[in-house]
């Protein structure tokens, strides 16, 4: 089960594609957006990570950044999001520990397609995990954010 709203969101720091990225830091700048996803470079997650970074302004007018996590190698997500040209950090939980923290972590140790909004005060203030087939789009995200103080 992913973490539920109202909890301390575990802190990280972690290597990713823009660099070392660590949680209190960022939510430092304003709310996140943990992307949790199953695998670089596959249609769905692919498809999910695309729709965010076309609407990323609908994120910004919201004041929400994103970081997408998975336990995949750094050398992977650099392809990934260089392909894609992917504009926010993905970050790279190699052994799946910040995954399994966030409850976002499968029994094969994958990660889950799982979302987590993390406040400025570090609070988790929405979460919502779908099965590996199936994502949130931006408007389905936006609709169920919008009424919550960030």
């Amino acid at each position: 089960m992913t973490i539920a709203a109202g909890n301390k969101a575990p802190n990280f720091t972690l290597p990713s594609t823009a660099g070392k990225v660590s949680l209190k830091a960022e939510i430092a700048k304003g709310p996140v957006l943990l992307v949790f996803y199953p695998g670089d470079d596959t249609p769905v997650c692919t498809k999910q990570l695309c729709n965010y970074r076309d609407n990323l302004g609908a994120f910004r007018d919201l004041d929400i950044n994103i970081i997408a996590i998975n336990p995949q190698a750094l050398d992977s997500h650099q392809a990934f999001a260089e392909k894609h040209n992917l504009p926010f950090p993905i970050v790279s939980d190699e052994g799946g520990k910040v995954c399994a923290e966030y409850g976002a972590k499968n029994f094969l140790g994958m990660a889950k397609r799982a979302l987590v909004l993390v406040g400025r005060d570090g609070i988790v203030k929405w979460s919502d995990s779908n099965l590996p087939i199936f994502h949130q789009t931006t408007d389905d995200i936006r609709a169920a954010i919008e009424s919550i103080e960030l």
